[in-house]
């Protein structure tokens, strides 16, 4: 199937749906237990299925996790292919991330990214520096596009006012549970701001699709979805809002691609909005800095 698109003003343009890589191939160590070849065989089959956003990052596995993008990626057409990495916040130091770029690369396979992030923030290194950095390699063509993760509105409007480009996004810990991005101000900004929202952990584990909530049911019943389809829907049928996930069996695949395709009506989205129990407005896993 075709993956739809949310586009920006400035051309840049990013599937509604991604495969994430985090804890393929280890976690922040490289597991030498590992499955390789089912998490290869896991991105293969995901491209065949229309999947095209394929984000990972240097820190995954100690960049193993890109190597087996690498690998997974040699027999299909680069140019149809849509590639995130992540630049570690210890690596944040301008040559630093030049190296971690080409380092980057080279597991990869590839002579470039279609979209390179600064992982997080480092209050122990200048941004502008970083931000230096980043731009270089966009003039040099290793990177299409510059982003961000894990920033909050103010550090990203700081790192935008370092940049002689355009930060195109921000991924973020976003969710039905964890409202980060909302109570700080940051979803509204990227939407007027024309700036992609990135969520990962969308279905928070699986935690989503466990004893669904009545408000969540109700809408369950009313599309004829499964509880993930309605949370990774009410992700994306928002303005500027993308989502990525990590999908490593065929079952699990399938059940997200049936999130797209249809939209929830905008009173299901704010009723999920402002009924679903047990929100939290800081993320659980690594809040916006």
């Amino acid at each position: 199937m075709t993956i739809p698109h949310k586009k920006l003003k400035n051309g840049f343009a990013l599937p509604c749906l991604g495969l994430g890589t985090w804890r393929m191939g280890g976690d922040r160590k490289r597991d030498p237990r590992s499955d390789d070849q089912k998490y290869i065989n896991a991105i293969q089959n995901a491209i065949k299925k229309g999947i095209t956003h394929i984000d990972t990052a240097e820190m995954y596995a100690e960049g193993h996790a890109e190597e087996l993008v690498g690998t997974a990626i040699k027999d299909f057409d680069r140019r149809k292919l849509f590639i995130t990495s992540k630049v570690w916040h210890s690596n944040l130091h301008y040559e630093n991330v030049l190296k971690s770029c080409e380092n980057s690369l080279k597991r990869l396979g590839t002579d470039y990214l279609d979209l390179y992030l600064i992982h997080m923030p480092n209050q122990q290194i200048p941004l502008e520096e970083t931000i230096k950095a980043m731009d270089r390699l966009k003039k040099e063509k290793l990177i299409k596009y510059i982003g961000l993760s894990d920033f909050s509105k103010s550090t990203f409007q700081k790192a935008q006012s370092f940049s002689s480009n355009k930060i195109v996004c921000d991924q973020v810990h976003y969710n039905l549970i964890y409202r980060e991005p909302e109570a700080s101000g940051l979803l509204e900004y990227c939407q007027k701001n024309d700036v992609m929202l990135v969520a990962w952990r969308p279905v928070e584990k699986g935690l989503l699709s466990v004893s669904p909530p009545d408000v969540m049911r109700q809408v369950m019943e009313k599309y004829g979805k499964s509880a993930s389809q309605i949370a990774l829907n009410w992700l994306f049928s928002q303005k500027n809002v993308a989502v990525i996930c990590k999908m490593t069996d065929s079952s699990h695949l399938e059940e997200n691609l049936g999130s797209l395709g249809w939209s929830l009506e905008d009173r299901d989205i704010e009723d999920l909005r402002l009924n679903f129990p047990g929100q939290k407005e800081v993320s659980g896993a690594v809040p916006l800095r």
